[in-house]
C-alpha cells in the first residue's frame, strides 16, 4: 500500500549487501541518479513520515550509508520521506518499524547500536544542541532561552524482538532494548556549575531473557555525577516484571513480545510523572523531581547530585537502543552480545532489537 504522501520523493538510504546502493539522504553534493527498483522497492513501501509527524524529530540510523566513517542522521523535511527497509520502515499494520541489530556503526559515546529518533524543537532555526532545540526544567537559571520548559512525549508500542545471545549474560543491559528517554546535553561549558555531564534521568527499558515467554518492563534513573564517580549510577524501577537484576520468569506478570504497552512522560516545572498502561495489567505510575536528590520513593538519595539535573538541558528520545553491546571487554555495560556486523546473517540469526511504534506524539 502506498498512501498519497508516498508519491513525492522516496529518500532511501545507502543499503547494506544485496541491496546494493539506492540514494542516500545525509549525502552532500551532485544529486544522484536513483538506482534501479531493487525487490525492496517492488514491495509494500510504507513511509514512516505517512504514519506518524516527524516534523520535530532527528533519526539516527545503524549505517554509514555514503561511508564517511559517521553514523548516518536525517532530519526534518528529509525525515518525512525517508524509507529505510531494515531499520526504519511502515509495516502493513501502520506501524513504525525500528530495527537495531548488535554489531553496527554507533555514535562516538556508544558501544549500543541504535534507529532511534531524537526530538528537535526548532529544527528549522536552531542546531541541534542549540537552546532552541532542547528543553530545561522550571529551576534552570536560563530558562527562558530554551525551547521549553519542560515537556511531553508519549508512545504506544510492542517489543517484536531483543538479541538472544550474550557472552556475559548475567551483565544488567543483556538482552534488553530501550524503547524511550530523557537525555541531559553533554556540555563542557557548564561542568564547572555540576551539570553537563550528558547523563540521562529516564531511559524506559524491555528486557527477555532466552527461553523465558514473558519480558520485563522498567524505567531507570541516572545518577547526575561525572563519569568517573564510582556512584554514577542507573537506578531501575520495575513496571511489570522484574528489573535488570534478575534473571527469574516474571511469568504474567510481566510482558510478552508483541504485546502493546504505552508510555506517557511529562515533564512539569521540575517534576518528571511516568504513567505506563497495557491490557489486563495494572496502571503503573511514578512522579520524581529532577531538582534534587529525591528518588522515585520519596528517599533522598545522598550519593546524588543535591541539585538533581537543575542545571542540565534535556530532548526526548524513542525508538530502538539496543542495550546488547557486542563489546566484549569488562564493565557492566559490555555484554558481548553476538552479530557479524553482516545484516543477512544477524538478522537470520536474531542478534538484533527490534520495536513496532502505533503512536509516537510530542508536546
Amino acid at each position: 500500500m502506498i498512501n498519497q504522501q508516498s508519491k513525492q520523493k522516496i529518500f532511501h538510504l545507502a543499503a547494506w549487501g544485496s541491496l546494493g546502493i539506492l540514494l542516500s539522504a545525509c549525502q552532500s553534493g551532485p544529486e544522484q541518479k536513483p538506482a534501479k527498483p531493487t525487490n525492496i522497492e517492488k514491495a509494500a513501501v510504507v513511509v514512516p513520515g505517512s504514519l506518524v509527524d516527524l516534523n520535530n524529530w532527528k533519526i539516527t540510523l545503524p549505517m554509514d550509508s555514503n561511508g564517511d566513517g559517521k553514523i548516518d542522521e536525517v532530519g526534518p523535511p528529509n525525515i518525512m520521506r525517508l524509507y529505510e527497509p531494515r531499520f526504519f520502515y511502515g509495516n502493513e499494520k501502520g506501524e513504525l518499524v525500528f530495527t537495531a541489530p548488535n554489531k553496527a556503526i554507533t555514535t562516538a559515546n556508544s558501544t549500543n547500536t541504535r534507529s532511534e529518533l531524537r526530538q528537535m524543537i526548532d529544527p528549522v532555526k536552531s542546531k541541534t544542541k542549540a537552546p532552541g532545540n532542547n528543553f530545561v526544567l522550571g529551576s534552570h537559571p536560563k530558562a527562558n532561552e530554551y525551547g521549553a520548559i519542560g515537556g511531553r512525549l508519549s508512545a504506544t508500542l510492542a517489543v517484536n524482538h531483543v538479541a538472544v545471545e550474550a557472552a556475559h549474560p548475567n551483565k544488567k543491559p543483556a538482552f534488553s532494548v530501550v524503547v524511550g528517554q530523557i537525555h541531559a546535553g553533554k556540555d563542557a561549558s557548564i561542568l564547572d556549575a555540576g551539570f553537563g555531564y550528558g547523563n540521562e534521568p529516564l531511559k524506559i527499558y524491555y528486557k527477555k531473557w532466552p527461553g523465558h515467554e514473558y519480558g520485563s518492563v522498567f524505567w531507570t534513573y541516572e545518577r547526575n555525577l561525572e563519569k568517573d564517580n564510582p556512584n554514577r549510577t542507573d537506578i531501575a524501577y520495575p513496571v511489570w516484571g522484574n528489573t535488570w537484576e534478575s534473571a527469574e520468569n516474571p511469568g504474567d506478570k510481566g510482558i510478552k513480545l508483541d504485546e502493546s504497552f504505552s508510555y506517557t512522560v511529562d515533564v512539569v516545572d521540575n517534576v518528571m510523572q511516568l504513567t505506563f498502561e497495557a491490557a489486563n495489567k495494572p496502571r503503573v505510575e511514578y512522579t520524581i523531581d529532577l531538582a534534587n536528590n529525591v528518588n522515585a520513593y520519596g528517599e533522598v538519595d545522598p550519593l546524588d547530585n543535591p541539585a538533581g539535573y537543575s542545571g542540565d538541558w534535556f530532548y526526548f528520545k524513542a525508538g530502538a537502543y539496543n542495550q546488547c553491546s557486542s563489546k566484549d571487554q569488562e564493565g557492566m555495560w559490555y555484554a558481548g552480545c553476538a552479530g557479524s556486523g553482516i545484516w543477512k546473517q544477524d538478522h537470520a540469526k536474531g542478534h538484533y532489537a527490534q520495536a513496532s511504534f502505533t503512536s509516537i506524539e510530542l508536546d
